[in-house]
């Protein structure tokens, strides 16, 4: 489940968990895995187990994937870098029966330019996106970036991975170019993204930091709450209650 390097084209189904919590507590959380799980080996910057994501997200005129019409509401389809790199991934994130699945292709960012054409191009490594972003009429809505810490294990039914997302910056979409602006508007400065993957059932370790730190499981999207901080959308205040932790909300600062 390391990301810079693994060139994989799919993605077994995993299972997702999410929290948000506030800066304290995910600096204990951060102690705690350090101590117990291994650094991602694509860390950069000096750090030990952390990188900067910048991703840009697709969506139609209609705004289907935000408001989950039909299928729209199965996948997401989004263009990832890491740090300041010159390849990034084409992706799209599934999710059937309440687990997840990815599948990418890594390509040159001077390439991307090829998903404005109308016709997808046969023999190129992104082509099947291109036919679904035409397929689907997705076009690039905004960029969401952020810096990730990311610990990682190997255990019996497979790899598992621990994330905290801090800084989160909603940025609005350029087109297909990344510029290297990762300023934007700070969603929150308190309050963090915690991300637990795993295969099969929860491992024991995760269950351990559950049972120790007793964090509030949320179905939070970063891109359901860029979408609305840009204005892009205004959300339901039964989606957004939906999407945001009841007893810690994710505050917007502008």
């Amino acid at each position: 489940m390391s990301p810079s390097t693994d060139m994989r084209e799919n993605r077994d189904f995993a299972s997702e968990l999410k929290f948000v919590v506030n800066r304290a507590l995910a600096e204990q959380i951060r102690d705690w895995a350090r101590a117990r799980l291994s650094p991602d080996p694509n860390a950069s910057d000096g750090s030990i187990d952390a990188y900067q994501i910048t991703s840009l997200y697709f969506d139609t005129k209609q705004f289907d994937v935000f408001h989950r019409r039909g299928s729209f509401g199965r996948s997401k389809y989004r263009i990832r870098r890491y740090d300041a790199s010159e390849v990034a991934f084409l992706e799209r994130k599934l999710k059937t029966r309440g687990l997840l699945s990815k599948r990418r292709s890594l390509v040159k960012l001077d390439e991307l330019k090829r998903l404005g054409d109308s016709k997808p191009e046969r023999g190129w490594t992104g082509f099947w996106y291109h036919q679904r972003l035409l397929a689907r009429r997705l076009n690039p809505v905004c960029r969401i970036s952020y810096r990730r810490t990311a610990r990682v294990a190997m255990t019996g039914y497979g790899p598992i991975r621990l994330t905290l997302d801090d800084d989160i910056r909603a940025l609005g979409a350029n087109g297909l170019v990344f510029n290297g602006d990762t300023e934007g508007m700070q969603l929150s400065e308190e309050q963090i993204i915690i991300e637990l993957k795993y295969r099969c059932e929860m491992p024991v370790l995760f269950k351990l930091l559950v049972e120790e730190f007793a964090p509030n499981p949320q179905p939070v999207s970063k891109y359901r709450l860029v979408a609305v901080a840009l204005g892009l959308v205004t959300e339901s205040i039964s989606n957004a209650a939906a999407n945001r932790p009841s007893a810690a909300p994710l505050c917007l600062t502008f």
